[in-house]
């Protein structure tokens, strides 16, 4: 029994660890707004127009 208190106690102190890292991130650190410009090729919105494929004949 002593061995499952102590694995319960190091997973609870991992687990407190990365929750105080999560808290830290959260307070102290300020994300910097930028702007984003995504070029999409007109390929992808405006499809060319094809014909519909005729099967091969055997």
């Amino acid at each position: 029994m002593p061995t499952l208190f102590r694995l319960l106690a190091v997973l609870a102190i991992i687990a407190g660890a990365i929750y105080g890292g999560m808290v830290a991130l959260v307070t102290f650190v300020e994300p910097q707004p930028r702007d984003v410009t995504i070029r999409v090729p007109s390929e992808r919105i405006n499809p060319p127009a094809t014909g519909t494929i005729k099967p091969a004949k055997k």
